[in-house]
């Protein structure tokens, strides 16, 4: 079978896969491709997302995180109104239980500040947290007017069609296999048969280090999957929770802790737990992978991580396995929620970059070789930054690979 020639061929269609097509589409007429290995766009952290839009409030300043989340942010706003996206700026606040972690509050706030949001505003007493969220209970709080609620399946979607518009292609159940060099062009090998392309891009997501590795690249990490659980408030109880509401979280941590999200789709989801996934896409806690497990105990970074992360992971799959140890959690926030008032919701794998040291990436990772782009870390506030971040890749491929196109 005899196909076209792409100047580019993305791998993955998650938000950032598509954004990063939208974003090259814009600034270059070139002819763009997406492979996506299941039959639907954001089969997998895109549309298992809690759907916040991000205000930038956690990352250390200058890094691509906050850069790209701020940016991104608005990006995003503006986007949902374009294309009529149902979305609100409803904000958030994040919650002290305890005086012990005021300090760390504060050191939030500082970030965010100089993450260029404007408009916080400190609650320094439980009557002020109440004119926010009735029911919260904490000694003092942050109210952060930029964030937001989306369904960034609806959002891909739509990015997803303005790629078609502007004479992008879009290929689902084209799982990646492997990659070849004829005279010019890479040969991508998928279950849906060859394409040549002139120039890589990989946003594979829970796969990106093994599409790299195919690609004969070192991509210098592991992704290691964690599962993030949620419950949900039932219907006559979604009263106790107006917008969302976070805890201070653990600065050791990569993760949020759990917390209350009104969703843009309806709902209020409550969590997530976050334990290691047995599988790459472990949705469930009986999914377990022989490869992947053997994959991530072989790995030196694994046990590092493992000794170092050790108790909290305890912590965690103990809260997995018990609904009280959940309530208990959430109760630091919504003292009224009681067990019977949370039913199982739904779960989300993070792909979480580890590298050899036992550390786990922090910030945005992007690795380029020749005619490649790999996308080799990029959690959360992925969806949030999506448009930014595909901008930033289109930037790359027209800066260095742009004579090639």
């Amino acid at each position: 079978m005899t196909r076209r020639i792409y100047d580019a061929v993305i791998i993955g269609g998650g938000i950032v896969g598509t954004a990063t097509a939208y974003q090259l589409i814009q600034k270059k007429r070139i002819s763009v491709l997406i492979i996506e290995a299941e039959s639907r766009l954001a089969a997998h952290q895109t549309g298992n997302n809690s759907g916040v839009i991000h205000s930038g409030l956690y990352y250390k300043p200058g890094s691509l995180k906050a850069k790209n989340c701020t940016t991104g942010r608005e990006q995003m706003y503006e986007f949902c109104e374009r294309y009529n996206i149902k979305f609100e700026r409803c904000g958030k606040i994040v919650v002290a239980s305890t005086r012990n972690e005021l300090s760390s509050l504060y050191e939030l706030e500082k970030k965010g500040t100089a993450n260029g949001l404007t408009g916080l505003k400190r609650l320094n007493s439980r009557s002020e947290l109440r004119e926010y969220e009735p029911n919260v209970e904490g000694v003092a709080g942050l109210f952060v007017p930029q964030t937001g609620i989306v369904d960034y399946t609806l959002v891909t979607h739509a990015i997803g069609r303005n790629i078609i518009e502007y004479d992008g292609e879009i290929h689902t159940k084209a799982k990646f296999l492997s990659l070849s060099k004829s005279e010019t062009n890479w040969v991508l090998e998928t279950t849906n048969g060859p394409y040549q392309a002139k120039l890589l891009i990989n946003c594979a997501g829970l796969y990106s280090d093994r599409v790299a590795r195919a690609c004969g690249v070192d991509p210098e990490i592991k992704i290691i999957p964690f599962r993030g659980e949620y419950y949900k408030l039932k219907k006559e109880k979604e009263f106790l929770v107006r917008n969302l509401i976070y805890p201070v979280p653990d600065p050791r941590f990569p993760f949020l802790g759990v917390h209350f999200t009104r969703m843009a789709k309806g709902g209020v989801e409550a969590g997530p737990n976050a334990v290691l996934a047995f599988k790459r896409e472990g949705y469930k806690m009986s999914d377990f992978s022989f490869n992947d497990i053997m994959e991530m105990a072989t790995y030196g970074g694994f046990w590092k991580m493992a000794a170092h992360y050790y108790k909290m992971g305890i912590g965690e799959f103990r809260r997995s396995f018990s609904k009280s140890l959940f309530t208990s959690s959430l109760q630091k926030l919504v003292p009224d929620i009681q067990q019977e008032d949370l039913v199982t919701g739904g779960s989300g794998v993070r792909a979480q970059a580890l590298d050899k040291h036992g550390k786990l990436l922090d910030d945005f990772y992007i690795l380029e070789r020749e005619r490649m782009v790999h996308v080799l870390n990029a959690p959360s506030p992925a969806a949030t930054a999506s448009l930014s971040i595909g901008n930033t890749i289109a930037n790359i491929v027209i800066k260095n690979h742009g004579h090639e196109l």
